[in-house]
């Protein structure tokens, strides 16, 4: 209630004071919640929308203006590198279509921590933003150039080029591949599952994984 009389009449007490003070501001509020939704689910006050509600901004997000991606990540290139003391000052095309081909449901804050991981992965040896210096959601990890970058990648991503990579030098033998990874047939066969490999990509029928005489399970 104390907040809606500030809205309204711009007047208000200190905590443990008397006098009523009056101020001159404009009050700007945000959020990322449809509150005529939450208004008729009862979680957010009516009257307190219509005080607020005097000139309203909708900013679409930022999937829906791939414009501003480049000139956001530049802008936050420039921060972090410069907090970071490294002399990096652009990226790649490859990593700038990445950056507009992804949907960005965090909007610009996932955005601004997206280039921070960059720019923090990013060595000494390269003044540019590469796709590998972006994270798994932005770039899987089929799509990567090398292996992942180490800081940077989880077991899960290292385990994942282990087996891809060593299936393809095995021209795609399971038991080749699992003798030198050290893990059974049926570990890859169950990875590759999970993976949602094309069947194109996964395995030979007649891969030596199977004894002969025997059915795959």
């Amino acid at each position: 209630m104390k907040l809606l009389r500030f809205l309204q009449d711009k007047a208000f007490e200190r905590v443990g004071g008397n006098e009523t003070l009056r101020v001159d501001v404009r009050v700007i509020a945000a959020t990322n919640r449809d509150l005529g939704a939450e208004i008729r689910k009862g979680t957010f006050r009516e009257d307190l929308f219509y005080r607020l509600n005097v000139v309203s901004v909708d900013l679409p997000p930022l999937r829906e203006r791939r414009g501003d991606i480049a000139p956001l990540a530049s802008f936050f290139l420039r921060r972090y590198a410069a907090e970071n003391g490294k002399a990096i000052d652009t990226f790649t095309d490859d990593a700038i279509d990445k950056l507009h081909q992804y949907d960005w449901p965090g909007n610009v804050r996932e955005l601004e921590n997206v280039v921070e991981r960059a720019v923090v992965l990013c060595d000494g040896s390269s003044a540019r933003i590469e796709k590998k210096h972006l994270p798994p959601t932005v770039v899987p990890s089929d799509e990567r150039d090398g292996p992942p970058p180490i800081p940077g990648s989880t077991i899960a991503e290292l385990e994942r080029y282990a087996i891809l990579r060593t299936l393809e030098t095995c021209g795609g033998s399971t038991s080749k591949a699992a003798t030198v990874l050290g893990i059974s047939p049926r570990k890859i066969q169950y990875k590759l599952h999970e993976y949602e490999m094309p069947a194109s990509a996964a395995p030979p029928a007649n891969d030596d994984s199977t004894p002969t005489g025997e059915k795959p399970t």
